[in-house]
């Protein structure tokens, strides 16, 4: 389902005199549907990156990312959001939202997307929100004044609300209790038993022992 292959990837610095910085060479893996992979490695090995490649969110230099059959390194912005709408969902550790909007709207939102009836929709939002415990009089509120556990649970809501066949998620578990954290922990063997594949970082280490079935050390492909 997720496929990266010889993948290289630096940055140009602007504001030091254009340097270049490279990040990653030569990155390979893949991800099987059922199959939880979690990137590790130092701090600045570029894990991130590599999720956000895949996500692609970030271009590609070299070699190629292909994911439900999507090759991102050719791929059109069109196709792109396609990828995200239907195959590939996206927990990331910051909630980006439109001001304003209510959480139970922003949750619902990808479902709307994909054409799922309204009401149907916001039902199916609800009962994950009620399901990580964010209290029902926060539903109507914008989470943009809500606390960071409180947004990671909408974040966490929005990733999970339909059952997409590949997931990124990049520290799932951070700002959360004990009893959501193993919440979030449950809709990842679930998403896993239904087929999903998941490539994630865990800074967690109970979490990933949890639920990762591998790991792959991004310090590997740091030039």
């Amino acid at each position: 389902m997720i496929r990266v292959e010889g993948v290289s990837k630096g940055f140009v610095l602007h504001n030091q005199g254009g340097a270049r910085l490279a990040v990653l060479r030569d990155a390979a893996l893949a991800v099987r549907p059922g199959e939880c992979v979690a990137l590790v490695g130092p701090s600045g090995a570029g894990k991130s990156t590599l999720l956000r490649m895949v996500q692609g969110n970030y271009g590609i230099d070299g070699g190629r990312i292909v994911v439900g059959g999507v090759d991102l390194s050719t791929a059109s912005p069109r196709e792109v959001l396609r990828l995200r709408r239907e195959t590939l969902g996206w927990v990331s550790q910051f909630l980006r939202v439109i001001p304003r909007v209510p959480a139970l709207d922003v949750v619902a939102e990808p479902l709307r997307a994909l054409g799922v009836p309204e009401e149907e929709a916001r039902a199916r939002a609800a009962a994950l929100l009620g399901r990580l415990n964010l209290p029902r009089p926060l539903w109507d509120l914008s989470p943009t004044t809500f606390s960071g556990g409180e947004q990671q649970r909408v974040n966490i809501a929005r990733g999970f609300v339909h059952p997409y066949p590949a997931l990124l998620l990049d520290e799932p578990t951070a700002s959360l209790d004990p009893v959501n954290r193993a919440v979030v922990l449950d809709l990842i063997r679930e998403a896993k038993a239904r087929g999903a594949a998941i490539l994630g970082i865990f800074h967690d280490e109970g979490a990933r022992a949890a639920v990762c079935d591998r790991e792959v050390d991004v310090g590997r492909f740091v030039p």
